[in-house]
């Protein structure tokens, strides 16, 4: 509604809407003005709309033409965008600057940990509950997209960390949520802004300049280390629980050295070693 609200004061102003004079020139000239300005999911979130709008008044005959086929399609390149990791000795600065004598210190660290060793996405730090963990097997049950669960072997140091914020940082609840607010009222992180929130504030106080504010970078780190240890892409999405290959792909970006055997030499520089 909002997109549509849009439209419609961008065509008619303060005058009364009249659909049926809207034309296809209305519909290419807005889209191309607000698109431009909008991140891409929220430009086709855009045409979407005005598509839906548009073929409803149709459908009541407000408009007697198909201005949903004017409305124009916003380009949606695959992997465009590079990875952003933060860099494996940021995250190793990060985890130092943490003060573990205090129970937020002891809570953050875990929670840093679960990111940087697992991979974890910043909505499963945020839904662990006590019952995910198996500290008998040292494994560690994920909730993951669209509820889908795995299992996860519990890296040491991540099952330390968690072990004494549960034993001498968590505060008395009766939520079963592992990782509480520190601050009245003592209840679960509320979602992944939760855990966003915490990585920006830890990264703030440690002065780490780091590529992102987000959870979501310290993902990235892991793949990108993986794959400069020689991982395959298949074990890196075995590890980030990617339900498509195509998703992993993403990360051959990162993959330098691989990438400069394919380049070729740039025009006019002589090869000493040619023959």
């Amino acid at each position: 509604m909002p997109f549509v609200r849009r439209f419609l004061v961008d065509r008619f102003g303060d005058q009364p809407v009249r659909l049926p004079s809207l034309c296809a020139g209305d519909v290419v000239r807005f889209v191309q003005c607000q698109a431009p300005r909008l991140h891409l999911k929220r430009a086709k979130l855009l045409t979407t709309a005005l598509r839906s709008f548009l073929r409803y008044a149709r459908y009541r005959g407000d408009i007697a033409c198909d201005l949903a086929a004017a409305v124009p399609t916003v380009a949606n390149w695959s992997m465009t965008s590079i990875p952003r990791a933060i860099p494996a000795e940021a995250v190793r600065r990060l985890l130092a600057s943490i003060n573990r004598r205090t129970a937020t210190g002891r809570r953050d660290y875990a929670i840093l940990l679960l990111l940087a060793r697992l991979g974890l996405r910043a909505g499963e730090v945020a839904r662990l509950e006590l019952a995910d963990f198996d500290w008998n097997t040292g494994s560690l049950n994920v909730q993951g997209k669209g509820g889908q669960r795995s299992t996860l072997p519990l890296p040491a140091d991540v099952g330390a960390a968690t072990a004494a914020y549960l034993r001498f940082g968590r505060p008395p609840s009766s939520s079963r949520r592992v990782f509480l607010r520190a601050k009245a009222p003592i209840r679960g992180l509320l979602g992944p802004q939760a855990v966003s929130s915490l990585v920006r504030h830890n990264l703030a106080r440690a002065g780490i300049q780091a590529p992102t504010h987000g959870a979501h970078q310290f993902r990235h780190a892991l793949a990108t280390e993986m794959l400069r240890h020689g991982a395959s892409l298949t074990e890196i999405g075995e590890v980030l629980r990617h339900r498509s290959p195509q998703t992993t792909m993403i990360y051959t970006k990162v993959d330098l050295q691989s990438l400069r055997t394919l380049a070729l030499p740039w025009p006019g520089v002589r090869d000493d070693h040619a023959s």
